[in-house]
């Protein structure tokens, strides 16, 4: 009995301690604004006790039992905090936790398109950002051009323009590319006669970001960016070297090579990219017609750094680019004698560049920025009894002067852009053109609060032929918590008269006359508004989603019409006005190793001519994409994606099927290689099955309008190396 009574004891004692009940109780704040932390996760590790802050940030953990336990801390863009604590705690007082930030992927970028050079969280104006890893794993898919890269971004339709040659261009919801201001590093990439090639002709492996600004844009680099801006950002030097090569071979026999090379030295730096891309003529549906033409193209692009001293730097540099493309009848190309296929479209074309830029730090806060860029391009255009052929020298300089103050920043600044082209044509009639134009803006973004922050600017450009531009543009962003996040925004856009369009590139320039002197500039007034929800699903799944409305109306659009005698065309402005609107969803889930993303664009672009409505052509209403990415950081990246086009209308009033374009990618790294293989469009979706490709005679054809791929499944591999 005297043992029975001590063993009962012992017992109640440690049942007394296993259901123990000890409370925890912290606050949760900020490390940097000491704010409390509202809806921060806390759980003990190991047991199903959690618990959320409230709206002082105060977290209460019952139920403990006594132990030696870890409590761990989760927030939405915040770095996890993690503690042990020995329970009974015999300091019951009131814990004070503070997190930090954690840059993560949209938190850590850092974007310069508006000039501010802020973080995106940041940016009260919506700048769209194509990561570094997106671009690498786009380069992967299609290294010869930006055109994959562009196309399966949301809002984003690139469209080709030509069966035979494949010149392609983009649309930003809905709006032809004549009217998305292309530019690379700040500087005007191409203009007029030269942008008709342009996203075929840039390879993408020196990008280290891309961004998009969507909606009329005109107060930040003058004329054309009614739909927009894409701005591509080259990849810098850094201390370390950066050299890295690319091989890429493809089923429809092409070959891209290329390599880049960068580091930074004492008190300079340089880099130094170049690329070459060969391409068989590809007939994938034996009509004896090419769907992918024979192309050759090489591109050089050095560029030097100096560092004059501690508030100096000086960057000089260039690009040569220089192609081949030749489509048409396979006999032709091949140059095999056929009396019936004798149809051929070649296209030759060269690009010189040069870029220059000076910036001087007056003080910390205080700098002044010089550019230019001087531009010529050389292009001419072999039909059967036809050549079209041009030369057009374009230039653009700009300076401007910064001061960023504790909650202001101011940046003004004037420029000038020149277009000159030279038609070389047997043409009789002279359509030699000049354009000048002189701006100057005013940009300021103000902090109103640590949640509020306003961005205005405004522009005033002249054009001795068109006369002045008032150009205000405003961008309001509030932070509504930690999780919500909304932009809203508008502007005027500008675009003037061009021998140059997509309707033009389509019939190769055949009849068109010079401008007259009575057309005017097309205007545009565009708003965005959009709002942006992030959090953390069941301490795992990192979920966001982004949701765009946009309107944007063009004024007097031009457009090519007929005119006597029968055959010839002139541009003109219609009576009335464009407007495209519409949504964006996008949806992004991660868990662990795997990566969710949906984009949804809904467009409805239409033209308002003589008291009628039409929707414009070739411009489908729904796009859905949905990517699905596992990816082990360095170790490999496996991708399956899926994009689907709705119907859309051609320009006789056709209305053509929807389709779906799917595709397969698998990269394994290992040290210093990787090495790939994509299996693009593998349902073999093209429009040659739907209907013919052409109407009239092999020698004469009249090529069909172009909505879907032409070129079919390709499967493409290749290495990646970096030393």
């Amino acid at each position: 009995m005297r043992r029975i009574i001590p063993l009962i004891f012992f017992t109640i004692l440690i049942s007394s301690s296993a259901f123990a009940q000890n409370t925890f109780k912290a606050q949760i704040k900020d490390a940097k604004t000491g704010e409390p932390l509202i809806g921060v996760n806390a759980i003990v590790e190991g047991t199903s006790l959690g618990s959320s802050s409230n709206e002082e940030g105060i977290v209460d953990l019952k139920n403990i039992p006594d132990g030696n336990f870890t409590l761990k801390f989760s927030y939405i863009g915040y770095e996890d905090s993690i503690i042990t604590i020995v329970f009974p705690d015999k300091e019951s007082e009131m814990m004070v936790i503070v997190m930090k930030e954690q840059a993560e992927e949209l938190e850590e970028i850092s974007v310069t398109s508006t000039r501010s050079s802020r973080l995106i969280d940041d940016e009260p104006t919506r700048v769209e950002v194509i990561t570094e890893e997106e671009i690498d794993e786009k380069v992967s898919m299609d290294p010869s051009n930006i055109s994959m890269l562009l196309s399966e971004s949301t809002g984003i339709q690139v469209q080709q323009i030509s069966a035979a040659s494949v010149n392609s261009t983009f649309k930003i919801q809905g709006l032809d590319g004549r009217y998305t201001q292309l530019l690379k590093d700040g500087f005007p990439l191409y203009a007029g006669f030269s942008g008709s090639l342009s996203i075929n002709q840039i390879p993408p492996l020196d990008l280290s970001q891309v961004e998009i600004i969507k909606g009329s844009s005109s107060t930040l680099y003058g004329e054309g960016a009614i739909a927009g801006l894409i701005n591509l950002i080259s990849k810098q030097p850094k201390k370390e070297r950066d050299l890295s090569f690319l091989a890429n071979g493809t089923s429809a026999f092409g070959l891209d090579v290329s390599g880049f090379y960068s580091q930074w030295f004492d008190n300079y730096a340089i880099k130094f990219f170049t690329s070459y891309n060969n391409q068989k003529a590809y007939d994938n549906n034996n009509d004896n017609f090419s769907d992918i033409p024979e192309i050759k193209r090489f591109s050089i692009n050095p560029m030097f750094y100096f560092f004059l001293d501690e508030n100096s730097a000086l960057e000089i540099g260039g690009s040569i680019t220089t192609e081949n493309r030749l489509g048409g009848s396979i006999p032709v190309i091949k140059k095999n004698v056929d009396s019936i296929f004798t149809y051929s479209e070649e296209n030759s074309s060269d690009r010189y560049s040069t870029k220059v830029k000076y910036e001087f730090k007056i003080s910390n806060n205080k700098k002044i920025i010089f550019k230019n860029s001087l531009g010529l391009f050389k292009r001419e255009i072999k039909l059967p009894g036809y050549v079209f052929k041009g030369d057009e020298f374009s230039s653009f300089s700009e300076l401007s002067y910064s001061v960023k103050e504790e909650n202001v920043d101011w940046i003004f600044g004037v420029n000038i852009v020149t277009d000159d082209f030279t038609d070389k044509s047997s043409f009789q009639l002279n359509r030699n053109y000049s354009d000048l134009t002189l701006g100057g803006f005013i940009q300021n973004t103000f902090d109103i609060s640590n949640d509020i922050i306003l961005e205005s600017g405004f522009r005033s450009d002249y054009s001795p032929d068109y006369g002045f531009f008032t150009l205000p543009r405003i961008s309001l962003q509030t932070k509504l918590s930690k999780s919500l996040t909304s932009r809203i925004g508008g502007g005027f856009g500008y675009k003037l008269a061009s021998l140059f369009s997509e309707d033009a590139e389509q019939i190769n320039y055949k009849n068109i006359v010079p401008l007259n002197s009575n057309i005017e500039a097309e205007k545009s007034i565009g708003f965005t508004a959009d709002i942006n929800f992030r959090t953390i699903l069941f301490d795992e799944i990192t979920f966001t989603i982004n949701q765009l409305f946009f309107y944007t109306r063009i004024n007097d659009p031009i457009t090519l019409a007929d005119i006597e005698p029968v055959g010839y065309l002139k541009y003109e402005n219609l009576d009335g006005h464009y407007d495209t609107r519409g949504t964006e969803i996008n949806l992004k889930i991660t868990y662990e190793h795997f990566k969710l993303f949906i984009g949804y664009t809904y467009i409805d672009a239409r033209t308002h001519l003589m008291q009628a409505e039409q929707p414009l052509a070739l411009t489908p209403k729904n796009k859905i994409g949905i990517v699905l990415m596992y990816e082990e950081h360095d170790k490999i990246r496996i991708g399956l994606e899926g994009y689907y086009t709705g119907e859309q209308k051609l320009s006789d009033g056709t209305i053509v099927t929807d389709f779906w374009i799917t595709g397969l990618m698998i990269e394994k790294m290992f040290e210093n290689i990787s090495l790939f293989v994509n299996f693009e469009n593998i349902l073999d979706t093209r429009q040659s099955k739907y209907s013919p490709m052409y109407t009239g005679t092999p020698s004469n054809p009249v090529f069909a309008e172009i909505y879907a791929p032409t070129d079919g499944r390709i499967i493409n591999g290749g290495i990646k190396i970096r030393l």
